[in-house]
């Protein structure tokens, strides 16, 4: 039989009790912080980039 069911299962995911909103907010406010890590780290290698000959 070549049924996906048969071969591909899902793991059982846990509930961490943590209501919804609540998660989605904290892991907004996660992503949102690493989007500006992201950003100040760009900078950052474009001028020293640009230190080295290395402009865009």
């Amino acid at each position: 039989m070549l049924t996906p069911g048969r071969y591909v299962g899902a793991a059982d995911v846990e509930d961490d009790g943590e209501p919804f909103e609540q998660k989605m907010t904290r892991l907004t406010a996660t992503l949102r912080d690493q989007f500006a890590e992201s950003a100040r780290l760009e900078t950052i290698i474009k001028e020293n980039l640009s230190k080295l000959g290395y402009d865009e």
